[in-house]
């Protein structure tokens, strides 16, 4: 028999086989991965690092790993972009780049990075909103002198005008290409509605402010945020004991810590309404609904946890088996009330769809919404929701090296040492009836704003039929973009 006619023989048997086969109902399908049995989470208590208060106020953190010949560390230092001038917006990338750029006296930034490369280690410096940090690693070998690279760039650097001015020329560049991709707008522009637009959680760098920074003020902010509570990690291959007698050598003399004054930001949340930025080079919406959050402080943190993954916490989230499964109405959908550590967090939902359903999908997701606070959570969600939440500790603090990082967050923040055993505690004994307390609290769908940046043309039916009052379109020129180079003066 030829292959050919094989090939037929085995297409009419098949085809027999289903239509003699009885017809099997969904109901009836074999399920095996229902089967598959699930042991209970092992007990967690993670390894946690030696922690050491100097005298000083200074605090020390030591993670012994020996499982690879590696050793790394970090500095973190209190003071980001939030606490500087907003004439200088964009001051904190600028002095995270050129802190290492520039080097020291001793080395230059170019010279150090010929060092580091020939031996495959890395010293880093950079920023964020509410801290600076200087990080360092390398084969265990090469230890000793690449922290005394760290140290003195972390004690004596020198900021140079030309390394200055490529950051200048960097971040103009991002400046004037920021509008490129809609959803970094429909990111930026959403947490303006919530926090406002001058605010510091919200500072925009402008071609002007990144420009209004001298090489002075870089020396001054490093010296001034220094005398800070520095927060020292190492982990990885060494000895706790001589390390934390190199650390106390470096760091004990230092004179005692000026902690920064204690923030109390107030936000009033968004004007509820429907804002539009129209970007005519796509054929998608970007979709952003929000509204204020709380913090993790909240005593009502671990229920809303639970109901944020009930809501949009993943595949099997109310929004992403309804939106997105059911109505086949979005690419991407998910969020839920955001918390952080020092300061009210942001309620955000997102949706990403295409042009012609970015009203039905949005209309799907405010409805949603609307009905998290009327209660109707199930057993089977909840139950869900919280496995999903206490197995991802399985996953975000598997490592030492995580588990010093977190106590590192926790320790900047004035958090607990415990904080992650009793917040998995909390976990564990979240009901029903704290979950829909929770959302009857925290869930105010009347005071949500709609932002949506997409190819207006497109939207059809137009954002009107959201019934959600005036569109209200958001203004993103760029100030100044087309003229000279930011910079162009001379930054000494």
């Amino acid at each position: 028999m030829t292959n050919s006619a094989m090939r037929k023989l085995s297409l009419t048997l098949a085809l027999a086989a289903v239509v003699l086969a009885p017809a099997i109902t969904p109901a009836q399908q074999a399920k095996p991965w229902e089967q598959i049995p699930v042991p209970p989470l092992a007990p967690f208590h993670p390894q946690q690092p030696k922690r050491i208060e100097l005298k000083n106020g200074i605090v020390l953190f030591l993670q012994e790993d020996h499982e690879l010949p590696f050793v790394s560390g970090s500095v973190l230092i209190p003071g980001g972009e939030r606490d500087v001038d907003p004439a200088q917006a964009g001051f904190i990338d600028l002095y995270g780049q050129t802190w290492r750029t520039s080097g020291t006296a001793k080395m230059d930034g170019d010279a150090m990075d010929d060092l580091l490369e020939s031996k495959a280690a890395h010293i880093e410096t950079g920023g964020d909103v509410d801290s600076t940090a200087l990080s360092w690693n390398s084969l265990k070998g090469d230890a000793d002198q690449v922290y005394a690279l760290a140290m003195n760039l972390l004690f004596h650097p020198q900021f140079n005008a030309d390394k200055l001015q490529l950051a200048l020329q960097q971040e103009a560049t991002g400046i004037v290409r920021r509008n490129d991709d809609e959803a970094d707008i429909a990111g930026r522009e959403s947490s303006k509605l919530v926090y406002g637009a001058n605010s510091p959680y919200t500072h925009q760098p402008e071609l002007a402010t990144i420009s209004a920074v001298k090489l002075a003020d870089l020396q001054a902010w490093h010296d001034r945020t220094l005398t800070g509570k520095l927060i020292i990690g190492v982990f990885g291959d060494f000895d706790s004991a001589a390390m934390e007698a190199r650390l106390r050598a470096t760091f004990e003399p230092l004179p005692p810590v000026k902690p920064l004054p204690t923030r109390h930001d107030d936000f009033a949340g968004p004007k509820p309404g429907l804002y539009f930025i129209n970007k005519e080079d796509v054929n998608q919406s970007n979709v952003e609904i929000v509204g204020l959050g709380t913090t993790r402080r909240n005593p009502d943190i671990a229920a809303l946890a639970v109901m944020n993954d009930i809501l949009g916490g993943g595949f099997s989230s109310r929004l992403f088996q309804k939106v997105r499964t059911e109505l086949g109405l979005a690419y991407a959908v998910g969020g839920g009330l955001g918390f952080d550590y020092d300061h009210t967090g942001e309620f955000r939902v997102m949706v990403l769809t295409k042009s012609p359903s970015t009203v039905d999908a949005t209309k799907a997701v405010l409805h949603e919404i609307a009905i998290l606070p009327t209660g109707g959570f199930t057993p089977v969600e909840l139950k869900r929701a919280k496995d999903d939440i206490l197995n991802s500790f399985l996953f975000r603090y598997d490592t030492p090296e995580k588990v010093l990082d977190e106590r590192e967050r926790l320790e900047f923040y004035g958090y607990p040492a415990d904080y992650l055993e009793t917040y998995k505690t909390a976990i564990e004994k979240v009901t029903l009836a704290d979950v829909d307390a929770a959302a009857k609290k925290y869930v105010h769908p009347a005071s949500l704003a709609v932002l949506v940046v997409g190819n207006g043309p497109e939207i059809k039916p137009g954002l009107d039929t959201l019934d959600l009052g005036p569109v209200h379109p958001i203004d993103v020129t760029i100030p100044g973009a087309g003229g000279p180079p930011a910079g162009a003066e001379n930054q000494q």
